[in-house]
């Protein structure tokens, strides 16, 4: 007897796989987003970190390079003292080697100048000059038509004509560039304080000062630096009776 053979067709079972959900992939999305931030924030907080600290450095070899100037002028001071030096007549034309310090405008703000005579001339010719010069340190507005301040320095030997004045050069060389402030404290040999000072005034009794304390603020991309040195005179002439 044939026996019909029944073959059942089967098909292999195959587990149920399901896909995120669109509520899953924007989680995603969205704590991803936030990890990226958090990492590009702390980026660009580290970049704008040392884009500062350049900054600051500029400011600080501009300001080193500027006091170490000016600490080389004054410790190169020529001051006439007594008996060689006499008090001035009410004629008489100004010491050729008095010292004065101002406050002079550039633009609408107000800064510090200051006149000496020194050794430590710097000649800006192909001719070789020495003897002693005339320094000058002041601020002059530059720029255009966003205005800046730089510090400048003026060197003129003697001897000067006899209706020299001093005056502001375009070649004098530029020391300091991007200044907000730039003061001058004047202190006699008792550590009083003077804001301005003149060697041939009767007020100060013809005396020079002891010691200055020069302030240089510069500014940035960033914000403003402060810088202050003091110097001490290695002469200077004592009051007169």
């Amino acid at each position: 007897m044939n026996k019909k053979l029944r073959v059942k067709n089967t098909v292999p079972s195959v587990e149920n796989h399901y896909g995120f959900t669109l509520l899953e992939i924007l989680i995603a999305i969205f704590i991803f987003a936030v990890v990226m931030s958090t990492i590009f924030g702390t980026f660009n907080a580290v970049i704008s970190r040392t884009d500062a600290i350049k900054n600051g450095m500029g400011g600080f070899e501009m300001a080193r390079t500027c006091f170490n100037r000016i600490a080389s002028d004054l410790n190169a001071i020529y001051i006439e003292q007594k008996p060689l030096y006499h008090p001035p007549d009410f004629d008489d034309p100004p010491d050729p080697y008095r010292l004065v310090g101002i406050e002079t405008f550039a633009g609408n703000k107000s800064f510090s100048q200051l006149r000496f005579a020194s050794t430590d001339h710097l000649s800006m010719t192909r001719n070789i000059e020495n003897g002693i010069a005339e320094i000058v340190y002041y601020v002059k507005e530059q720029g255009y038509p966003e205005s800046e301040f730089v510090l400048k320095r003026s060197d003129v030997v003697y001897p000067y004509d006899e209706d020299y004045e001093f005056e502001e050069k375009d070649s004098d060389p530029v020391l300091c560039e991007d200044i907000e402030a730039f003061s001058i404290l004047y202190f006699d040999k008792d550590e009083n304080e003077y804001e301005k000072w003149d060697s041939d005034s009767d007020f100060l009794k013809y005396s020079t000062p002891y010691a200055l304390k020069i302030k240089l603020k510069i500014k940035s991309n960033n914000g403003s630096y402060t810088f202050d040195t003091k110097i001490a005179l290695p002469v200077y002439r004592e009051k007169s009776d």
